[in-house]
């Protein structure tokens, strides 16, 4: 068996200074993972996994394109195989995704999870899985033990308008001491073209606000409601995910129309559909804007390209990629309109295309202001992008275009309970890069400064920005 001998302490730490400033004022602070996708009914009811393969394996897509990468059938990956067929064939596949961000990753939640200090492959499969379910029957491997042994703080779940909350009810009123906190995903309101799925999601926002919905204003009213109701509940984010940013010009009478149209399911043109979604979501941002939340915007992914595959297991199972498309005019019309009405909250923007790195991080500061530090967040890297090199970049453009000393940080935007360790590879590549730039005389030697800027990237400036309550 290979023992696994390159996450060392200083794994990622290239200098002295480096790893001074990750020892010493990153590695203890407490993570504030403000964007996830986790489960609030997981959390609240602290589910006990029966095996890694179901907290490890199942609806994570990077495993999935790998797997699909290397020939392996999708049997052992959505289908039917049983989870210790499934967890071997990631075993087999996981030697090959050298170079890829997996291979770090799966190492490093191995190994701070379960303490494993071998390399996975298929050799060591058994004893691997073995070893992860006879740990995960204990009760410090229940989700709640697992999310209080990463040291984190406050969890930000991605929850759609319609939901009751629940789960985070139950866990304020069981008086968690980690923050579970909702996000407002209005996505599914904006989908007017999606013909009778919108009939259906409004007929589910009827029902969550107890009054029939005929007309937008109607429509306009119920969500705000909804964001009343999530305000109360502690949330402080909304989150949109979208192809691109819309700044169509509308009239009042032109969305009434295209609401009816939409509700009646009739057909629809291109530009009715931007123009509703220019409206509408100009409008939840003036929501963001009253109640004082930060809004994000993850931009640019072209979803479900596998057509064959999508008729054969359903959506979102991995067959997701970059678009190409040009985010400049809207981005700028959008946050335009925002900013002159006066009601332009505190935007984090994250793209999908690396080519758009310096669109959006210039565009971000066009609209900051001398109310809030950091207003406009040139976000972290994202989904395809967040490995070494798209961290880098980021944090290279952002310090380029903007201030990396008031940067809110990583998000691991994960369905993984064993997914926090990005936290730690996110930290590692931020403290070599400044440990890098103070041996190399272009930062000051001045381990204290810098390390007061790794310590707030870490988790000081996303306390400040988001100003969570339970």
């Amino acid at each position: 068996m290979s023992e696994n001998k390159f996450i060392t302490e200083d794994f990622l730490l290239y200098n002295k200074t480096a790893i001074s400033l990750y020892h010493d004022f990153a590695k203890a602070q407490p993570i504030i993972d403000y964007h996830c996708h986790l489960s609030p009914k997981d959390i609240a009811e602290n589910r006990q996994f029966e095996n890694i393969t179901q907290i490890w394996i199942e609806g994570d897509h990077y495993k999935w394109r790998a797997m699909r990468a290397n020939g392996i059938s999708e049997k052992y990956i959505t289908g039917d195989a049983s989870d210790f067929e499934k967890f071997e064939k990631w075993a087999e596949t996981l030697p090959h995704t050298l170079r890829n961000p997996l291979y770090h990753w799966s190492h490093l939640e191995l190994k701070r999870y379960f303490g494993i200090d071998l390399l996975l492959n298929k050799d060591t499969a058994k004893e691997v899985f073995d070893t992860c379910n006879e740990l995960l029957k204990k009760p410090e491997f229940s989700v709640k033990n697992l999310l209080k042994r990463m040291n984190v703080k406050v969890v930000g779940t991605t929850d759609d308008p319609t939901d009751d909350l629940q789960f985070h009810k139950k866990l304020r009123d069981d008086q968690f001491e980690i923050s579970v906190l909702p996000s407002f995903r209005p996505d599914k309101a904006t989908e007017i073209e999606k013909g009778q799925l919108f009939v259906n999601w409004a007929q589910k926002l009827e029902s969550a606000v107890g009054f029939s919905i005929k007309e937008y204003a109607d429509f306009i009213k119920a969500i705000a409601l909804r964001h009343d109701f999530f305000h109360e509940m502690g949330c402080r984010i909304s989150d949109h995910g979208h192809i691109k940013f819309y700044a169509s010009p509308y009239t009042e009478s032109e969305i009434e129309t295209i609401f009816k149209k939409g509700l009646n399911v009739s057909e629809l043109s291109t530009i009715e559909v931007e123009k509703f979604k220019s409206a509408l979501l100009f409008e939840i941002a003036l929501l963001n804007h009253k109640r004082s939340w930060a809004q994000q915007f993850h931009v640019g992914a072209i979803r479900n390209n596998n057509s064959k595959m999508m008729q054969s297991i359903g959506p979102d199972q991995g067959f997701d990629s970059i678009g190409d498309l040009n985010m400049a005019d809207n981005m700028s019309g959008f946050f335009d309109k925002l900013n002159s009405a006066n009601g332009l909250a505190k935007t984090i923007v994250y793209n999908l295309n690396p080519r758009d790195n310096e669109v959006f991080a210039s565009m971000a500061a066009n609209f900051n202001d001398d109310l809030i530090p950091g207003k406009m967040q040139y976000g972290a890297a994202w989904w395809f992008l967040d490995q070494k090199d798209g961290m880098e970049k980021q944090l290279n453009v952002l310090s380029n275009f903007g201030l990396l000393s008031r940067f809110v940080g990583m998000v691991t935007d994960s369905r993984s309970f064993l997914s926090f360790p990005r936290h730690e590879y996110f930290r590692r590549i931020l403290c070599n890069i400044l440990g890098e730039e103070v041996e190399n005389g272009q930062l000051p030697n001045d381990i204290n400064l810098i390390g007061e800027l790794v310590k707030n990237i870490c988790s000081g400036n996303a306390e400040h920005y988001f100003n969570f309550k339970k």
